[in-house]
């Protein structure tokens, strides 16, 4: 083979293109900043805004995706429902042409910024809080009672404890209300997708790691379901398995930094593989399944026709190891002699949802001592979701421009290797809280524009 010492960096980058030419289009979508609609419904800088659409577009970036909070449109008074901020902001997309995919978040934002910035935080709803003064098993809870108010906990999904509304209930309404507001842009094919957030960070899975409570990556984190609800169901469901004794949480699985090998329940041939620990978990992710199930089912009575997406997390640390810890504290029953997102993606199959999946790219050195395999992770996802026929997308799980991750990223998206051609459906590419393009020297956008290209399939220069 012919060395390439020689070859300029332009050289290799549009040698890079070529491979790509002629290949399948895939949507490549940019988030805007969590910050931009702030708690009393309003768009705080509509010319900025407009500014950094101007850059996407000269980027060939085809679309957007907007948060959509529950915590500000239904934020002071139940079903009280402002939308004059988003309605602002759709004006303006609709002014530059992008496509956009709404993320109807149902979770908090703590306002931790990327790079070092900080952004305005978002809560629950106000009135939500409020009712968890009163009544704080709303709330998702740990081992040592401590409640975590990010999202509501799944075990008030059936009970009316929300002014008279279920968990289920709230989300929708809240779904309704946006698709009765927003009606005319789904008639007119504007809206592109409309992602459901289905727990923490709007991924779907426990808030098992919470950084509130302490948590440092890569503690294996905690079980979530000490809630008196979730209790309550856990003794049902071990009184109807014939253990009542079995109705109660592990008193084994260590502490949110703890490492497997630290706790009884999660070793090599730990607890999780016993009888007890195999029917606690399947309980465990049952609920979160059920949950996925029973708000899904609601969501396709609102968007009927529409493109329905749900993220799947990247919990990677410790994917290496026998219990894959840090997945089942998350509600992924997935050890090493176990699929565990098989049955979550076949309920996924079932209600024809693409399935975004959350990217994070090469190991950082600590990974090693975490038995960390984000690409191992990443491809059973993939595969398992393809054998069952499903969508495929995938995220961006940090904001990067270094080209060595757009080349990883594109050869993921277009396996040229797959005898059936299957490649993502769309790729989300994340973005800084600031203004996007201020961040990035020439270079940088370049080796964006290039990624994009190449993610179109297309090598014609600006």
């Amino acid at each position: 083979m012919e060395s390439l010492d020689h070859v300029s960096h332009d050289q290799i980058s549009t040698l890079h293109e070529d491979q790509f030419i002629g290949t399948e289009y895939i949507n490549v979508f940019a988030t805007l900043p969590m910050g931009i609609i702030n708690n009393y419904c309003e768009l705080i800088d509509p010319e900025a805004v407009k500014q950094e659409l101007r850059q996407l577009k000269a980027l060939n970036v085809d679309g957007v995706v907007v948060y959509c909070w529950w915590g500000i449109v239904e934020g002071w008074a139940p079903r009280k429902y402002d939308w004059s901020g988003y309605n602002d902001l759709f004006m303006i997309l609709k002014e530059f042409n992008f496509k956009f995919q709404i993320m109807l978040a149902f979770h908090d934002y703590g306002g931790n910024g990327l790079n070092g910035s900080m952004e305005m935080p978002i809560s629950l709803p106000k009135w939500v809080l409020e009712i968890g003064k009163e009544n704080p098993d709303i709330f998702f809870t740990d081992r040592e009672g401590r409640r975590n108010t990010e999202c509501l906990s799944w075990g008030i999904d059936r009970e009316r404890v929300l002014n008279g509304r279920t968990g289920l209930e709230v989300c929708f309404d809240f779904m309704r209300s946006f698709r009765m507001e927003f009606d005319a842009l789904f008639e007119e094919g504007t809206i592109y997708a409309v992602e459901i957030g289905m727990g923490a960070s709007g991924e779907l899975r426990y808030p098992s790691f919470p950084h509130k409570f302490g948590w440092i990556y890569p503690g294996i984190g905690e079980f979530q379901c000490y809630d008196r609800y979730m209790q309550q169901n856990l003794r049902n469901a071990a009184k109807l398995r014939g253990h009542a004794i079995w109705g109660r949480g592990p008193d084994s699985a260590g502490y949110y930094n703890s490492r497997p090998h630290e706790a009884e329940f999660f070793c090599d041939k730990g607890e999780y593989n016993n009888y007890y620990g195999r029917f606690f978990l399947k309980w465990y992710t049952g609920y979160l399944i059920n949950h996925t199930d029973q708000l899904l089912s609601l969501t396709r009575l609102v968007f009927e026709g529409i493109q329905l997406v749900v993220k799947i997390p990247s919990i990677y640390w410790w994917y290496k190891s026998a219990s894959h810890a840090a997945e089942l504290t998350a509600g992924f029953y997935n050890p090493i002699n176990r699929d565990g997102y098989a049955p979550i993606l076949e309920v996924l199959s079932r209600h024809g949802v693409t399935v975004k999946i959350m990217y994070c790219g090469p190991h950082s050195q600590d990974d090693g001592e975490a038995c960390a395999d984000s690409g191992g992770l990443f491809w059973q996802v993939m595969r398992s979701g393809q054998d069952l026929g499903l969508t495929i997308a995938a995220e961006a799980s940090l904001s990067c421009h270094d080209s060595d991750m757009y080349d990883r990223i594109v050869d993921m998206a277009k396996a040229r290797c797959d005898p059936d051609h299957r490649h993502l459906a769309f790729f989300t590419y994340l973005q800084s809280p600031h203004i996007f393009m201020e961040q990035m020297d020439d270079l940088q956008l370049t080796e964006l524009g290039n990624f994009i290209r190449c993610m179109h399939g297309d090598a014609t220069q600006f």
